[in-house]
C-alpha cells in the first residue's frame, strides 16, 4: 500500500514540475500570453512546451504568443542539433492554430548555437530584441497605445 501511496505522490510532484516548466503569462494586449523559457532545452522540453501552449492557445482563444528566451544560453542547450527544428515545430504548430508566435531575448550565444542548428529564418519568423519591443510593435498592430 504505501509503495502505491508514493507512486501516486511522485506522478502528482512530476505534474506539478509540468505545469511549472512551462508558465504562461497573461499580457497587457488582450489575446496574447507571455511564455518566459527558462532551464534546460531539449527535445523532449519542446514536446511539452508545445503541447501546453497548444493547449492554452485553445482553451484561452489567444491570438499571439510571446516566447522569451531571455534566460537561455549556450549552457541550457541539451541537444544542439535539434534545437532549431524544436523552434520551427514549435511556430510551426502554433501558426496552424492561426496563433502568431513572436520570438524574443536570443542571447548573442544562444543566437550563435541557433544559426548553427539550421533554424529556417524567413519573413513570417516574428524576433525581437525585447519583449517590451515586441509588446511596442503588436500594441502599434492592433492600434493601441498606453494611457
Amino acid at each position: 500500500m504505501e509503495i502505491n501511496e508514493l507512486k501516486k505522490e511522485l506522478a502528482e510532484y512530476k505534474q506539478i514540475v509540468k505545469d511549472l516548466s512551462v508558465p504562461i503569462i497573461p499580457s497587457i494586449v488582450p489575446e496574447t500570453i507571455l511564455v518566459p523559457i527558462t532551464g534546460k532545452l531539449s527535445h523532449e522540453r519542446f514536446e511539452m512546451i508545445i503541447s501546453k501552449l497548444l493547449t492554452s492557445c485553445y482553451e484561452q482563444e489567444v491570438e499571439t504568443v510571446i516566447m522569451d528566451f531571455t534566460a537561455i544560453s549556450k549552457n541550457e542547450i541539451v541537444e544542439t542539433g535539434i534545437l532549431g527544428q524544436s523552434i520551427d515545430n514549435l511556430v510551426s504548430s502554433l501558426q496552424l492554430m492561426g496563433v502568431d508566435t513572436f520570438l524574443v531575448g536570443f542571447t548573442p550565444s544562444f543566437t550563435h548555437e541557433l544559426s548553427r542548428t539550421g533554424l529556417k529564418v524567413n519573413k513570417e519568423l516574428n524576433t525581437f530584441l525585447t519583449f517590451r519591443s515586441a509588446i511596442q510593435f503588436l500594441m502599434k498592430k492592433k492600434n493601441m497605445s498606453l494611457v
